[in-house]
């Protein structure tokens, strides 16, 4: 037995006809606004730029070249946009369709605000010439600069992420490059593109890094400190090279919070302790720019080795404050430093004083022993002390620089002997 339909009655078949050209009726509608949109596009491509003119001061300043790859900008969003009208599934490429025909240096001289910018004016020149009974291409307008929008700032993040990869592995050649002293003519460029702030002296601070470096915090922490850094970290290794951010310009201005007077090295490292795991700080001695920070990060390196022999070291703790265990396990830097900066000076300066320091540190720092060795009186030995430590800034009556000094007069006096043993050893002419 078939079942066959009712047969459809008058008032059915009306309904039907007048659906049908409902339909009919909204396919042809949007069909002419395509054909519209088409028509006028150029037209409003000439209109968004003369805008883009009017109202923002920075597209009129830019080159011709740079002018012209934003008006090509312009006018593929437009485009693109009648392409995703007729077929809004094209979403995932409006950032092809808009930025591929831009130049890979556009991203550089545009910022993400200025595109935003340049986006508004075109939604607006577009919007202008939809009529306001057009509500459903009005929406479309807004959806479409949504989309847009989140398209260019994917464009920027996706640059922005390569950018700070490139700067991460620059920066950790920078660092590699102060620790090996392997400089270079291009080191100085490289720590340009790093966009280096330091002026000046600069020094290196080597640690033991944690399980999860907070890079980001150090650097804000160093910039309040009114300071730039440098960031290497090589296994459980964590070092920095410090500088003191001091502007160029007049016009480059610190953090408010930055302090008034320049905080000294030792200082900063204090404040920065907290991006280093435990064990050995130590901070080399400052020099006169970062190109010469490879000085200072030999000398905080071979501090790192020796540290533990100084039983209550601080921390952080001054290279120069281990020269003694530095110069026992080989460190010719250290012995150096010893001689010039302690013996050949006192040597130079007095040799008077030089006996005395022997005397005093022979004697266990007493200054009656001292006294009697040298007939003279005590207060004597103590003015001489004092003129010792205004001559090379150690004070021989502290435990710990008397060790340095000791050191350095047996370093010294080594080394005094050998060239006079060199000298006598040569043939006379």
């Amino acid at each position: 037995m078939s079942t066959q339909a009712p047969p459809a009655t008058p008032a059915a078949r009306a309904k039907g006809w007048r659906s049908g050209v409902v339909l009919t009726q909204m396919k042809r509608t949007k069909e002419q606004e395509l054909a519209w949109l088409r028509t006028v596009a150029g037209e409003l491509a000439t209109t968004t730029l003369k805008q883009l003119e009017d109202t923002l001061p920075w597209y009129g300043e830019m080159p011709p070249g740079r002018r012209s790859a934003v008006g090509l900008v312009a006018q593929n969003g437009i485009s693109s946009f009648i392409s995703w009208y007729d077929d809004p599934k094209s979403t995932p490429w409006i950032a092809s369709d808009v930025f591929g025909a831009a130049p890979r240096e556009l991203l550089r001289s545009i910022s993400l605000q200025q595109t935003l910018q340049l986006i508004r004016v075109v939604v607006e020149v577009v919007e202008d010439r939809v009529k306001a009974d057009n509500a459903s291409l009005r929406e479309a307008i807004l959806l479409y600069s949504r989309e847009i929008a989140f398209a260019s700032a994917d464009v920027y993040a996706r640059a922005a992420e390569a950018r700070g990869l490139w700067d991460a592995r620059l920066e950790a050649l920078v660092v590699d490059s102060i620790l090996t002293g392997e400089s270079d003519d291009e080191l100085q460029s490289r720590i340009a593109a790093l966009g280096w702030h330091g002026h000046g002296e600069a020094c290196v601070l080597v640690g033991t890094s944690t399980p999860s470096v907070d890079v980001d915090q150090i650097r804000r922490t160093a910039r309040h400190l009114g300071a730039d850094v440098l960031i290497g970290v090589q296994g459980k290794r964590l070092v920095l090279v410090i500088g003191r951010a001091e502007p160029e310009h007049s016009s480059t201005a610190l953090p408010s919070d930055a302090p008034e007077e320049p905080l000294s090295f030792l200082e900063i490292a204090k404040q920065l302790e907290f991006g280093f795991g435990e064990g050995q700080l130590v901070l080399g001695h400052p020099v006169d720019s970062l190109v010469d920070a490879s000085k200072s990060a030999r000398a905080a390196l071979a501090g790192v080795a020796v540290a533990r022999a100084w039983r209550n070291a601080p921390r952080p703790v001054l290279a120069d404050d281990l020269l003694p265990e530095r110069a026992l396990a080989g460190d010719g830097m250290a012995r150096r430093t010893l001689i010039e900066r302690i013996y050949e000076p006192l040597q130079m300066h007095s040799p008077e004083l030089l006996t005395t320091l022997w005397c005093y540190l022979d004697n266990g720092r007493s200054l009656e022993a001292t006294a009697r060795e040298l007939f003279v009186h005590p207060n004597t030995v103590r003015y001489r002390l004092k003129r010792v430590s205004e001559v090379i800034g150690w004070d021989a009556t502290g435990a710990r620089e008397a060790l340095i000094l000791q050191s350095a007069l047996i370093v010294g006096s080594i080394a005094a002997g050998n060239t006079r043993g060199r000298n006598a050893d040569s043939p006379r002419p």
